[in-house]
């Protein structure tokens, strides 16, 4: 445990991007099996602990420190796990050197245990650890690395460490589990390369760039709707189906009855959206409800017969990759095209349709549909060039997304609270609200991105001598400064007060120019919705 607890405190304070390959690439040469598979677990966000919960560890250590000293403590940290790791206590006695502590050692035992063996089980390992060692414990207990690695460059990491090409490793990934011993076979030159074939894997999505400044023609470039729902890929290999998110989560579950309807050997690419008449407008497709009908079903483990009535889901297919065992990602985009064209109506049109193709004659034209698509609450406009083949990530000059500009308004900061990380020294998270027509301000949305470190440092000190009350890690501050705040779409929503919710606010500026009676009012929003 204590060479990865040493790698991720490497990790934390190593900005380089090109560094942090290295770290993570001489940690895995070094590192034995299973050691380095469940590292990689861990780092990639595969790694399943369902008896270790934050609540748990919380209740935990409220019985071995004063809960009001841990709070604060917690409150000033602004970290659960360096907080617990500081703060625990060392055993009165040392405890008997009969315990596995290496990482898999750790793992192996915690993955055993049920909910309510785990706390005990987890005290014993802390008292028996180092502080940073609690820390790295802790961290990958529950999930929460947040050390700024992603799933892709550790994977990237171990291609590099091991000369073997990133995208292969991506290819077989999601046909392997924890601690992948055929994997790190294959890297050292022990094993053959494991195959992907007959299993219902995920592969990594293609991805587009902003557009910003480059010149484009449309002679060159296909023009689509870029949709407001989640990018989802469709899979059905050996008489299995898995539908998956863009970031590689299985999503079946959620979604069984799109699942159960795509019965053809296939790989498809697609937007997952819910039928209604929130997204379309105008437009000759057939319509999808609005985001906030999609975060109905998101995350639910079972769905009822009653939210497969409200809340019908569909796909609105954008690509092929596989058409049965042939791969048509090396292939042009027109010739997968026509290929999906001739796919889609094979499908149940009830949780099937095809994206349609934006005919314009030119750039300029384009731009005025685009400018159309806010009342049809459309995110935008996606360009792809005719002659791209199907590559893993972002690639210059294939795909670009050009998203409608986004609504703004004017709202009132109401309550701020610290942030994680290297934010936990600042109140960084800001609630903001609007006026009603009797003159009550009633929160809108929160934000927590958007200013710069220089903004956050004005805003840290606005905070701290303007509060009015404290809950807990909460400050409520005085009535007075007006921000301005960018957001993709806003919607009703029964679960606010206001009954409204935005969708990716941030702050886009300080308005210290303008009086706080002066935001905007509720009903103003109301009358963005889509």
């Amino acid at each position: 445990m204590h060479a990865f607890a040493e790698l991720l405190d490497r990790l934390i304070y190593t900005r380089s991007r090109n560094a942090k390959l290295r770290l993570i690439a001489d940690y895995l040469k070094a590192t034995p099996d299973p050691d380095r598979g469940w590292a990689m677990a861990a780092l990639t966000g595969a790694l399943d602990l369902p008896a270790v919960k934050p609540a748990m560890i919380r209740a935990m250590v409220d019985e071995r420190v004063d809960p009001v000293l841990f709070r604060l403590s917690r409150d000033y940290v602004g970290d659960t796990a360096e907080t617990v790791s500081l703060i625990w206590p060392d055993p009165a006695a040392p405890p008997p050197a009969d315990v596995d502590l290496s990482l898999s050692g750790i793992v192996e035992r915690l993955a055993t245990l049920s909910r309510s063996d785990a706390p005990a089980a987890l005290a014993d390992l802390l008292d028996r650890l180092a502080p940073e060692e609690r820390f790295a414990l802790l961290k990958m207990a529950t999930g929460a690395l947040r050390i700024g690695v992603s799933a892709r460059l550790a994977k990237t990491a171990l291609a590099e460490g091991f000369g073997l090409d990133v995208e292969a490793v991506e290819e077989v990934w999601h046909g392997l589990t924890p601690p992948y011993a055929p994997l790190f076979a294959w890297a050292e030159g022990t094993g053959e390369q494991p195959s992907a074939a007959n299993l219902p894997v995920f592969r990594p999505f293609m991805l587009a760039h902003p557009l910003e400044d480059e010149p484009i023609s449309i002679e060159e470039f296909a023009a689509e709707w870029k949709w407001d729902g989640i990018r989802v890929q469709l899979v059905h290999v050996a008489g299995q189906t898995r539908l998956y998110s863009r970031t590689g989560d299985d999503i079946t579950h959620s979604f069984p009855e799109v699942a159960a309807a795509f019965a053809r050997e296939a790989v498809l690419d697609g937007e997952l959206l819910v039928r209604g008449e929130g997204q379309a407008g105008g437009l000759e497709v057939a319509g999808a409800a609005s985001f906030n009908a999609l975060q109905q079903r998101l995350g639910r483990k079972t769905v009822s017969a009653r939210m497969l009535a409200d809340y019908p889901a569909f796909v609105r297919l954008y690509d092929i990759l596989f058409d049965g065992a042939e791969d048509l990602r090396a292939e042009a985009w027109e010739v997968r095209r026509i290929r999906l064209e001739a796919f889609v109506p094979c499908l149940d049109p009830r949780h099937f349709d095809l994206s349609a193709l934006i005919a314009a004659e030119s750039f300029d034209a384009l731009a005025e549909l685009r400018a159309g698509a806010r009342d049809a609450a459309i995110e935008g406009v996606m360009l792809k060039r005719r002659d791209s083949p199907y590559v893993t990530g972002r690639r210059a000059g294939l795909w670009y997304k050009w998203k409608r500009d986004p609504l703004t308004a004017d709202c009132v900061l109401m309550y701020a609270q610290r942030g994680s990380g290297k934010r936990s020294s600042f109140y960084s998270d800001f609630t903001f609200g609007c006026w009603t027509e009797a003159g009550e301000l009633l929160p809108v949305g929160k934000a927590y991105f958007g200013f710069t470190d220089e903004e956050l440092k004005w805003l840290d000190r606005f905070v701290r001598s303007h509060t009015v009350n404290r809950f807990g890690p909460v400050r409520e501050v005085e009535k007075t400064l007006v921000l301005e705040v960018a957001f993709d779409s806003i919607h009703e929503s029964r679960r606010h007060k206001s009954g409204l919710a935005m969708r990716f606010p941030r702050i886009a500026r300080i308005r210290t120019d303008k009086p706080a009676h002066e935001a905007d009012r509720i009903e103003a929003l109301r009358r963005m919705t889509s």
